[in-house]
């Protein structure tokens, strides 16, 4: 097969951006809408692509795991960058495991791609977490730039020396213990780099380790299957009338306090078993939309 094909020749093939659809929300329903590949069709399509350097055949491949993606970029929120440009990173990613994806080895394209997929995240993390603001206020940066050299040794900071810190900075102990914590966190190294776009890259150490509880193919099975449900639960909610569903959303969505018959029953001024009933009709209304 021709390798010939760039990230960018996937890229210039209709490949679907958060920028070019306006916001983030439309791409991830976009994506979504996309129909998951069966294994029958993933396999053809990559012997298209492999065999006859079919470009149709790749992008199709990308355009059903364009939500797979979205799912691994979610992942990393918690570094404060941009979900839209981590999920555009791991696109890049995703691309080059079809580039290299081998339908004779018998994995599903998910399995292959998701260590390429998250070594393109974590080298985009790398290189922005230096610019990422981790001191806003002024207090926060003058803990940022004295925190290092007010530590004794290389260790996390012990109780006497964080209150020392503390003291010394004028800032609260909880300040000193969040700021150490952000510059501990960047000091991390990952298992893979996405800088050499080279077929005779070595597979990250992840590729040989086993972890039976964390197939990525049924990771984006359970994925998608949820995110399904979850549309169904909206729709059962938005054909209920106001009371019904003011009635569901408070006895079995409100996390905080579950209400009980007798307290709705007295809100809407009738009996106890009358909230049930209203309760039990809604269910069955409800149900029959997964069931369908």
């Amino acid at each position: 097969m021709s390798q010939t094909m760039t990230s960018n020749a996937l890229v210039a093939n209709n490949l679907p951006v958060p920028s070019a659809l306006g916001s983030l929300d439309a791409y991830v329903n976009a994506v979504h809408q996309i129909p998951v590949l069966s294994v029958e069709d993933e396999q053809a399509l990559a012997r298209r692509f492999r065999e006859h350097d079919d470009l149709d055949a790749a992008r199709d491949l990308v355009h059903s795991h364009l939500r797979f993606v979205v799912h691994v970029a979610r992942g990393y929120n918690g570094y404060g960058l941009p979900l839209g440009d981590l999920i555009q990173e791991g696109n890049i990613g995703l691309m080059k495991a079809v580039k290299r994806f081998d339908p004779a080895v018998g994995v599903r394209l998910v399995s292959f791609a998701v260590h390429w997929i998250r070594a393109e995240m974590h080298e985009y993390i790398l290189k922005n977490w230096r610019i990422v603001k981790v001191a806003t206020t002024k207090a926060q940066r003058k803990l940022f730039f004295n925190l290092r050299k007010s530590k004794k040794r290389l260790g996390w900071l012990n109780a006497a020396e964080v209150t020392a810190v503390a003291k010394d900075l004028n800032v609260s102990e909880r300040e000193v213990l969040e700021m150490e914590s952000r510059l501990s966190g960047r000091d991390i190294g990952f298992d893979a780099s996405a800088d050499e776009d080279d077929d005779r890259a070595p597979p990250a150490p992840a590729g040989y380790l086993k972890a039976h509880d964390a197939d990525p193919a049924q990771a984006y099975e359970r994925a998608d299957s949820e995110d399904n449900q979850l549309a169904l639960l909206r729709e059962g909610l938005a054909g209920l009338d106001a009371r019904s569903r003011d009635i569901i959303k408070r006895r079995w969505l409100d996390a905080d306090a579950k209400i009980t018959l007798q307290e709705l029953a007295d809100e809407y001024g009738v009996s106890a078993e009358r909230i049930r009933q209203v309760e039990a009709n809604a269910l069955k209304k409800m149900k029959a939309l997964f069931a369908a």
